[in-house]
């Protein structure tokens, strides 16, 4: 079974700096705090912005229970 990959043909910003720290060995103590780090950073960013639809869009829990029961998906054509 083979399967494609897109290797972007420039790195992100944030991947140059990961590169920089290529050179430095860390214990697998300090390896799980820096992804412990990251996945908390980004978890945060993305509550952030939900905060920020919520108020934005005067989102409440009547919309979520709206939410629960409609039907989004489209009809298949053949």
């Amino acid at each position: 079974m083979s399967s494609t990959q897109t290797i972007p043909s420039r790195l992100s910003n944030l991947q140059i700096e990961l590169l920089k720290l290529y050179p430095y060995s860390v214990s697998e103590k300090e390896l799980a705090d820096i992804r412990k780090m990251l996945a908390d950073y980004f978890a945060e960013k993305i509550d952030n912005q939900m905060s920020q639809l919520w108020d934005k869009n005067d989102w409440n829990d009547q919309t979520i229970e709206t939410w629960k029961s409609e039907h989004l998906r489209s009809k298949v054509s053949k």
